[in-house]
């Protein structure tokens, strides 16, 4: 993994077949055209190289509305770890890079550090001054500069195509089934642990970590979710829950999650929690007893979901 284009052009010099894209979320279209950047480069005996952008080009062409994202950097290097043989190249996106055209982009950083001989592009890529390079366009440039467009077709969920901005709404609208299955894989929340109230063993007896989790990350609907929790090289099986919890009296959101079979200190650790099912919404109690009875309930819907 490169933090530049510079350090990725410092440690390889051969030309290489690349894609460039945001992906976040890396759903099952980015999948889509990573297989294909996969297979041409290996068919033109060239490394693989995907190049992507942070923080997401919104933040610096709307500030005013940039999306939450889907995946942090963190959490798309660790998915695209376990799926992706090439080089992963993070390119910062400022103002000076918005206000590249497109034939500068291809020239004086794909051609020039990169070396391209192919580029794999989804469908409805496009980037450059005012996203003036689409994938039509690229095939021009292409032809123009001496290397191959290969235009990756649409993956299609319910008879439309999947995208980063669809599995947004689909989120925020509570769809979440749908959102897992265009994604393709477990929607990762990262964060480290951090101390809590300290009441859902106290008044609830019931543990939970309480994650911190980046402040551009879209979460999940409120509510508790069936989930699985990654600590290191382990993974544990519980259920979680997002929202703002009825006795924190900060009444701010929370991610927190009770772990099955687990029973130790996490406090300061990294752990990756994946809601799989949505259970039910966020529901206010009248007393901490109804709360935990609740909870109890919870736990066997979702172990009947799991086992």
């Amino acid at each position: 993994m490169y933090q530049s284009v510079e350090e990725y052009a410092a440690a390889n010099a051969a030309p290489c077949v690349a894609t460039v894209g945001t992906f976040d979320g890396f759903h099952r279209g980015h999948a889509s055209i990573f297989e294909r950047l996969t297979s041409r480069a290996a068919d033109m005996g060239r490394p693989a190289a995907a190049i992507t952008f942070h923080p997401h080009p919104r933040v610096v062409v709307t500030p005013d509305d940039p999306p939450l994202l889907l995946t942090t950097p963190e959490e798309k290097i660790d998915i695209l770890r376990d799926v992706f043989d090439g080089a992963l190249v993070f390119l910062p996106f400022d103002d000076r890079l918005r206000r590249m055209t497109a034939d500068q982009f291809i020239r004086e950083i794909l051609l020039d550090r990169f070396h391209i001989q192919a580029l794999v592009a989804g469908y409805n890529h496009s980037f450059g001054h005012q996203r003036f390079g689409t994938a039509d366009q690229l095939a021009d440039l292409g032809a123009e500069a001496g290397f191959a467009v290969e235009v990756v077709t649409p993956v299609t969920y319910q008879d439309m195509p999947i995208s980063s901005s669809r599995i947004r709404r689909v989120i925020k609208g509570g769809e979440w089934e749908d959102a897992l299955q265009m994604l393709g894989h477990p929607y990762p929340i990262r964060g480290r642990v951090v101390k809590g109230i300290g009441k859902g063993r106290q008044l609830l007896g019931w543990p939970t970590i309480n994650l911190s989790w980046s402040e551009r990350k879209l979460l999940p609907p409120a509510g508790v979710y069936a989930c699985t929790a990654a600590v290191g090289e382990k993974q544990y099986r519980g259920m979680m829950f997002i929202g703002v919890n009825m006795l924190n009296p900060q009444q701010v959101v929370s991610v927190e999650a009770h772990l099955f079979d687990f029973n130790g200190d996490l406090y300061g650790a990294e752990v990756t929690l994946y809601p799989s099912h949505f259970i039910r919404p966020n529901i206010r109690f009248a007393t901490p007893e109804e709360l935990s009875r609740q909870i109890a309930h919870d736990k066997e819907t979702v172990l009947k979901l799991i086992l």
